[in-house]
């Protein structure tokens, strides 16, 4: 499939950026992965804005969303049927070989691939690095995404799909790709933004359906939680059934449970009535 780059649907060989592209060298970019299904992306315009907000919080100039938008049109268009994964980079277009940002203007890249569904539930490995809820990323989805790469490396190595932080203060924050939600005592309740976490679009989804709630947990919240599930894009709502490696490590055998069960089919139901929620 082609891919849009600065204005232009190129092939596979021809859809390139300048080796000198900021978000290239040191990351200087925000990117939005987007659910397409028969060629409809879901909750595009909550996704353009939160595009333009991590662009504004690194720096960047102001996203045009039309342009952007008309991009992913273009781009959806070579996807009628099925499930596919759209992603959207903005980056500091071409500049010097430093942290210094030049002045060519910026980068612009929509490409699209097929995605399989995922599983009912999954595992997850708590890792030992910790989310830091007071750096200049924090809440913002940039393509400096070395640190997710290796934790979840380090957790596949456990055999487990996803792996997750806690924050500086030993809170439950969130996975390398998803946003995390447990149920305790008959509370569904996910991580505050307080903790460095991502605000997934997903996750704005499941608390505006469910009734679920933002709280300071620690990260041990996880050793005793009823239930535990992820939220992402493509995962939409995802049981977990283990989490593995030297801690916290248990199972939770009837993942997904009657919670995570209610909230994937609150999903489900809203999601299939409006694309643009």
């Amino acid at each position: 499939m082609r891919t849009w780059v600065n204005g232009s649907l190129l092939g596979r060989d021809s859809a390139v950026v300048s080796a000198f592209d900021h978000g290239l060298t040191v990351g200087d970019g925000a990117f939005e992965t987007v659910k397409v299904v028969d060629g409809v992306p879901f909750a595009l315009r909550r996704h353009l804005d939160r595009l333009s907000r991590s662009a504004a919080g690194l720096g960047l100039p102001a996203v045009d969303k039309d342009a952007v938008r008309a991009a992913c049109a273009a781009v959806c268009a070579q996807a009628p049927v099925g499930l596919y994964r759209l992603r959207i980079t903005y980056t500091g277009g071409i500049a010097p070989l430093s942290s210094e940002r030049g002045d060519s203007g910026t980068t612009l890249v929509v490409a699209i691939a097929p995605t399989a569904p995922p599983a009912e539930s999954t595992s997850i490995a708590v890792v030992e690095w910790r989310r830091n809820e007071r750096g200049a990323l924090a809440g913002l989805k940039t393509t400096s995404y070395a640190e997710n790469v290796v934790a979840l490396a380090h957790a596949r190595g456990l055999g487990a799909t996803e792996a997750v932080f806690a924050d500086t203060q030993g809170r439950l924050s969130e996975g390398t790709g998803s946003n995390v939600f447990v149920v305790v005592a008959g509370q569904l309740l996910t991580p505050a933004l307080s903790t460095g976490c991502l605000n997934g679009i997903t996750r704005q989804l499941v608390l505006e359906w469910t009734g679920a709630r933002e709280a300071e947990v620690p990260i041990s919240v996880l050793d005793d939680a009823d239930e535990v599930f992820l939220t992402s894009s493509i995962r939409d709502v995802q049981g977990v059934a283990a989490i593995v490696g030297p801690r916290h490590a248990r199972t939770l055998p009837a993942a997904p449970g009657p919670v995570t069960r209610e909230a994937a089919a609150l999903f489900a139901k809203h999601s299939a009535e409006d694309p643009e929620p």
